[in-house]
C-alpha cells in the first residue's frame, strides 16, 4: 500500500472522463428524441385540429342562404369623430328628442315619475338581496360570532 503511481491515476482520471462523456452523450441523445417526441406530438395536434375545423366548416352553405343586408350599425364612441358638422347633427337629433319628451303628455303631467318609469323599462333590475353560501349539505351557513377576547391575562397549561 504505498504511494500510488502516476500512471494509474492518469488512467483513472482518463476513465472518469470517460465516463462523462458517455454520461453527457446519454443525455444529449435523450434530449433529441424528447425533442423529436414533441414536434410529432404538435404535428399530430395540429393535424387533429384542422380535421376538427374542416368538419365546422359551413361555408359551403353560404351560396344556399339567401342574402342579407348588413344591418345600420351607431357609430361607437371609439369610432366617432366629433367634429363642427357631426356636433352639429347631435345637436339637432338631440334636441327633436328633447322636444319630444318636453311634449309628452306623461311627461308634463309628472315629470319625475315619467323619468323614473322610463328608468325602469330601460335599465336591468339589479338584485340587491346577496345570496348566501351553502354548505355541502345544501343547507344555508350562518356567519359565526366571534368570542370577546377577555381583558386580563390568561396563561397557558400544558
Amino acid at each position: 500500500m504505498g504511494k500510488p503511481s502516476s500512471r494509474s491515476e492518469s488512467s483513472r482520471a482518463d476513465q472518469k472522463f470517460e465516463k462523462k462523456l458517455q454520461f453527457y452523450a446519454k443525455v444529449r441523445d435523450t434530449v433529441a428524441t424528447l425533442g423529436a417526441n414533441k414536434a410529432i406530438t404538435k404535428k399530430k395536434r395540429l393535424r387533429s385540429r384542422q380535421k376538427k375545423l374542416k368538419a365546422y366548416d359551413l361555408s359551403t352553405l353560404s351560396e344556399f342562404l339567401p342574402d342579407l343586408k348588413a344591418p345600420k350599425q351607431q357609430p361607437n364612441a371609439s369610432n366617432f369623430k366629433v367634429n363642427s358638422k357631426s356636433r352639429q347633427k347631435l345637436l339637432t337629433v338631440e334636441e327633436s328628442r328633447m322636444k319630444a319628451v318636453l311634449n309628452h303628455p306623461a311627461f308634463q303631467a309628472n315629470p319625475l315619475a315619467a323619468i323614473h318609469e322610463h328608468l325602469q323599462s330601460t335599465q336591468p333590475v339589479l338584485d340587491e338581496k346577496v345570496p348566501r353560501k351553502e354548505n355541502r349539505s345544501g343547507k344555508k351557513t350562518k356567519k359565526k360570532k366571534k368570542p370577546k377576547a377577555s381583558a386580563g391575562p390568561q396563561s397557558m397549561e400544558i
